[in-house]
């Protein structure tokens, strides 16, 4: 019989562009794979890699407490019909969720995936200590399953879940991000002419896109010869959402560039001198900043969880502190005034890519854990 495994991720396209690799995998070694997932456009693609799929409405910003009771009957649901022998569970609400009705489903096997543990843990006040107090309660109840595996992806991540989930260290397995395929990230020689200087994100403001587009105005006050690319869409689930007068006010400006959402990031990167993210989000390990190590393209990016793990500092990339868009400036000009470096930190970031970011890597790790878990069950 089949050993079957049910991811459940938030939404469609992160579920392709995060975890895809892993599920084909895991049907490649014989596993029957399902995804639950809300269902935007993809519900087709996601068939056409023999995956069995269950629509499953996840509103990622709604807290009313009857639409999550809905979310979470929904989850149950789904988990008991298809009675996983390993759920996989990606991101802040199926991992909660998720891990709490494995409990009560008595699922024998189940892998929690913390790709970053969100505002919840950085924000400060009142209100946010009383959603803090509740939110690591739902982790000790949604992580306290015997057969259970939790990845985090950055050693902060790992710290404070051992800290506030009470966790055993031997609990927790560290895989650095998502990966990257490197046969389809190459390394092309930096161009010419004025530099190039790129971000490619959602488009949120904990995502630095503000600071972003005020180091631009700055380097433009500055006359320096440097051409800014936004690459990204707002996401209107997150209310953390740029708004449309922001990007008509930008327009307006004309010091960035913006693309829109794109799918052909290696060819856009390697069009790059270098690559930026500002980023003061609850990130995981930034799927972008592993990308532009893959292309052999220097990074600039914040000293924040995440962020500061996908580079080494000083060697493949600059760090800057959050919020700081002047210093982020500084350090832009920095990089678009020395080729040199640009090159030195641009190899720097492939050799790291190929040591610790390689696809197959990340997707063995990954089959590792399903198979010690599925062993003890």
């Amino acid at each position: 019989m089949k050993r079957r495994l049910l991811f459940i991720v938030n939404i469609d396209w992160f579920f392709l562009s995060h975890r895809l690799p892993i599920a084909i995998k895991a049907l490649n070694e014989g596993y029957e794979v399902h995804i639950a997932t809300s269902i935007t456009d993809k519900y087709d693609v996601l068939r056409s890699h023999g995956l069995i799929v269950h629509p499953l409405p996840i509103g990622r910003s709604s807290i009313g407490f009857f639409s999550e009771l809905k979310t979470f009957l929904t989850f149950l649901r789904v988990i008991r019909k298809v009675r996983p022998h390993i759920l996989h569970l990606v991101t802040i609400k199926p991992v909660i969720f998720g891990g709490i009705c494995a409990r009560l489903a008595g699922v024998p096997s189940v892998v929690s995936a913390i790709s970053g543990l969100g505002f919840v843990f950085l924000a400060r006040g009142l209100k946010a200590s009383v959603v803090r107090t509740l939110v690591v309660s739902l982790y000790r109840l949604a992580l306290g399953k015997r057969n259970l595996k939790v990845i985090c992806q950055n050693p902060n991540d790992c710290e404070t879940l051992v800290q506030t989930a009470g966790l055993s260290l031997a609990r927790v397995a560290m895989i650095p991000g998502s990966g990257v395929d490197l046969v389809n990230y190459m390394v092309k020689p930096l161009p010419q002419g004025i530099p190039l200087v790129v971000m490619a994100a959602r488009l949120l403001r904990d995502k630095g896109v503000y600071e972003f587009i005020e180091a631009a105005q700055l380097l433009n006050q500055r006359s320096v010869a440097v051409r800014f690319c936004l690459i990204g869409e707002p996401d209107h689930g997150n209310p953390a959402t740029v708004t449309l007068d922001d990007l008509c006010a930008w327009d307006r400006y004309g010091c960035v560039e913006r693309l829109g959402y794109r799918n052909d990031i290696p060819d856009l990167f390697s069009k790059a001198n270098v690559v930026v993210l500002p980023s003061y989000y609850g990130e995981g390990l930034p799927k972008t900043l592993v990308e532009a190590a893959a292309c052999g393209r220097a990074v600039v990016t914040t000293d924040h969880p995440g962020c500061r793990d996908a580079i080494e500092p000083g060697k493949s990339g600059l760090l800057v502190p959050v919020k700081d868009s002047t210093a982020l400036a500084d350090a832009i000009q920095q990089l678009v005034d020395n080729p040199k470096l640009q090159y030195s930190m641009g190899r720097a970031g492939r050799a790291l890519a190929e040591r610790e970011f390689a696809i197959e890597k990340i997707v063995n790790a990954h089959l590792t854990i399903y198979k010690e878990l599925d062993g003890c069950a």
